[in-house]
Parts: structure tokens; sequence; C-alpha cells
């Protein structure tokens, strides 16, 4: 079993007929993404502690370049939201993953444990650059419905991934509470962004509720794509996919 398997949703074994929610509907569609990403030996390596160093400091390099760009997206969410308490919501995630996440990931690479501070800068992974282009441009030039729903896998995914590390990493954390991976699973596993999981949720089923059948369709797509995002994002940290070299690399 992996990290992962205990807290796959209800949804994904309910027929879609019974699903009562749109975000049901959203998960039940991607249950062959989560799978794949349950199965993911970066995930599995990072709940029994044996992942490289190597490969969780690329992590949280891409994830703090991630976490800047994912800011924006929020932003924009926040300035279409007609709704006062959507729009705060969204303004105050922002702000969380500008300032409190990403001083976790500048506190973790500061770590002597991951190599402590480097003055080399960090690219872009493609993954990573794919990702927030895609989050930043859905809630700039699509609907606040679909914005959000493009939004929601980082909130989901990270809350139930996190509850399942926490889970299988506990011996790990046991044995050594200062691991280095211990503060980033505690990160995600942490009550309050439980909660803000469950109300990214709520919002996005809101905007279902007074969108059209052709809206609804594009919220479904985009939940589907940034899901392929997260896939992709946790593989390439441990499996890297190098950019073609540019004329002055070659």
């Amino acid at each position: 079993m992996t990290p992962y398997d205990h807290a796959v949703d209800a949804a994904s074994t309910t027929d879609a007929a019974d699903l009562t929610r749109f975000t049901d509907l959203l998960w039940d569609r991607t249950a062959g993404l989560r799978a794949r990403i349950g199965d993911l030996e970066f995930l599995t390596r990072l709940g029994d502690g044996t992942l490289p160093i190597t490969s969780f400091r690329t992590y949280i390099e891409q994830d703090g370049l991630y976490l800047e760009g994912y800011a924006k997206a929020l932003a924009l969410l926040s300035s279409r939201a007609v709704d006062p308490e959507a729009g705060a919501f969204w303004a105050t995630s922002a702000a969380t993953a500008a300032t409190v996440e990403k001083s976790l990931h500048t506190s973790l690479l500061a770590d002597v444990a991951l190599g402590g501070p480097s003055e080399k800068p960090v690219e872009h992974s493609q993954a990573c650059l794919g990702y927030v282009s895609f989050l930043t441009a859905t809630a700039a030039t699509d609907t606040y419905a679909v914005g959000a729903a493009a939004a929601l896998p980082c909130f989901w995914i990270y809350a139930e991934v996190g509850r399942g590390l926490a889970a299988s990493a506990r011996a790990v954390l046991d044995a050594e509470p200062d691991h280095p991976y211990a503060r980033w699973v505690t990160t995600y596993d942490a009550e309050d962004f439980q909660t803000s999981a469950a109300r990214a949720r709520e919002l996005v089923d809101a905007a279902a509720e007074v969108a059209g059948p052709a809206e609804r369709q594009r919220m479904s797509d985009a939940f589907v794509v940034a899901m392929r995002y997260e896939l992709l994002f946790w593989d390439t940290a441990l499996n890297t996919v190098p950019w073609p070299a540019s004329g002055s690399d070659a």
C-alpha cells in the first residue's frame, strides 16, 4: 500500500450518478491520475524516508518557484470573485503561498541537511513553468469559475497526500524528529491547510451551481489539466527532464 492509498476519497468508488457535489465529479473523473500519483516513487520514498536528498532539494526549489506563480494566480482569482468572502479567501491563500509557505521553503533550502544555501540561480523545470503558466493564464483569461477549478487540485491533492504521508512517515519521524522531510509533511497535514482545502472545494462547488453546461465542462477540463501537472511536478523532481540546450550551452 502506498502512502496515498488510504486517503483516496470515497467518490472514487461511487457511481457518477450518486455523486451530489460538482467536485465529487471532478474527483471521480481524475481517479486514474490520482492512482498514478499514489504510485509515484517520489511520494513512496518521501514517506519512508529513503528519497535522495538531492531529489527533495530539487522538489523544494521548484515548489518555491511554483508558489510564486500560484500566488499570482490566486490573487487574480481574488480580484475576479463576485462574492466578497470568496475574494477574501483567495487573497488570504495568495498571501499564505507567497509568505508562509515560501518562507518554509527558503528555510528548508538553508538547512545544511539539504546542502545549505546556494548562490546558483534556479531555473523553472518544464513541469513547473507549464503549470504556473497554465494557472495564471486560466485565472486571467477564462471565467472566475474555471480559474477556481484549475486552482483546486493544488489544495485538494496536497491535503490528501499530506495526510497520507503523515501516517506512513510517522515511524521515520518518531525515530528522527528533525528529519528534513518532516517540516514539509506537517505543513500539508496541518488542520489549517486541511480546512483551506475544504473551503476551496466549497467555492468551486458554489461557482459550478451558477455556471452553465459549457462553463462547467471547462471547469472539469481545467481541473484535469491541473491534476496532470500535479503528477508531472512530483514525478520530475525524482526523474528530472532537462531543458534542450541553448546555443551557448551546447
